[in-house]
């Protein structure tokens, strides 16, 4: 095994010399710019979450900035990327950072900002302040499972620890660029499906390769159930304003901003002109699946609601944070304008 680490560790860095990405983030040692990347692209693509890092830097170029901006601010600037606890996590990290004095520079002090797990914690700590922790994400699993023909799950608390402890081992004094280059790696070269084994640096000592495991690891061990639920969006007008209310309590697109709503239930009789926008409407979330239909009803006299929802003028819609459904509504709307 150390033999291996030793030549795994020289050939990644090497192979990173010549294939590592560009990106913006990188050209900075700033804390701030490093982990807003990384918060970003938690569960994003680097191709969608470019342009939302660079406009968070250009409102919010310092921590302070970011942290001085409503909720709402944050959560309409994010609006498009899903996943909104990690806006809301990121509000509230900023002003733990402002009430520290600044930003914190040990592994213990960073994992300790709202939504910084351990990995994001590593990446963080190693790329802005050259800690020497090693990351473990899914790239990092799915490499090292394969090099090192490790078939323990690696969403089980075995397989945590071992990929952890395996990674640390293999981290050499450049913890930094050992890090983004297991980052690259995985998504570039080892990736998912279709690796590009003939190229690989790490052929002759890839146990996988060489035992034709690759399609077979990494292993995972826990099955994710998937549920279904049906919405129903009345898009409620009424002489130039419009029904919304924000989404509280645990459930999805919490803070997030909505017209009016029925779960798995019958249309209302409000009386005015009701129109079917959209049938069945399907919007996938990570365990989720919605299936929604979109009507808009044009009356002439407000309706009793329930008491969280409010009526704000419908040319202001665009400055609420709605979740990416509630955009395709109103894409809907606008084309009936």
């Amino acid at each position: 095994m150390q033999k291996y680490g030793r030549s795994f560790s020289d050939l990644l860095l090497s192979w990173f010399s010549v294939n590592k990405r560009q990106l913006p983030w990188r050209e900075t040692k700033d804390p701030y710019a490093i982990w807003l990347s990384e918060i970003i692209l938690q569960q994003t693509r680097i191709q969608q979450g470019m342009s939302y890092w660079q406009r968070f830097m250009q409102k919010y170029p310092t921590v302070q900035m970011l942290a001085d901006a409503s909720e709402d601010e944050v959560l309409r600037l994010w609006q498009g990327l899903g996943y909104y606890s990690r806006a809301r996590n990121l509000h509230t990290a900023a002003r733990q950072i402002v009430e520290m004095g600044s930003f914190p520079s040990t592994i213990e002090t960073i994992r300790s900002l709202k939504g910084v797990g351990d990995y994001t914690a590593a990446a963080i700590g190693s790329i802005a302040f050259g800690l020497p922790e090693a990351v473990v994400d899914g790239n990092v699993y799915r490499v090292l499972s394969r090099c090192f023909g490790i078939d323990t799950p690696i969403d089980s608390t075995q397989g945590k620890k071992t990929f952890k402890s395996l990674a640390q081992t293999l981290l050499p004094e450049n913890a930094s660029d050992f890090n983004q280059a297991m980052m690259d790696f995985g998504a570039i070269q080892c990736t998912p499906t279709s690796p590009q084994c003939t190229s690989c640096p790490l052929i002759e000592i890839c146990v996988a390769f060489n035992e034709k495991r690759v399609a077979s690891l990494p292993v995972k061990g826990k099955s994710i159930r998937i549920k279904e639920r049906h919405f129903t969006y009345i898009y409620i007008r009424c002489k130039g304003e419009v029904a919304f209310h924000r989404r509280e309590g645990k459930d999805i697109w919490h803070g997030l901003w909505e017209p009016f709503l029925i779960e798995a239930g019958d249309l209302p009789c409000f009386g005015g002109t009701l129109t079917l926008l959209s049938k069945d409407v399907k919007h996938i979330l990570t365990h989720q699946i919605i299936h929604a239909d979109f009507f808009l009803l044009d009356i002439d006299e407000k309706p009793e609601l329930p008491h969280d929802y409010i009526w704000i003028n419908e040319d202001e819609v665009d400055n609420y944070g709605v979740p990416r459904l509630v955009e395709l509504l109103l894409e809907c709307i606008a084309e009936k304008q």
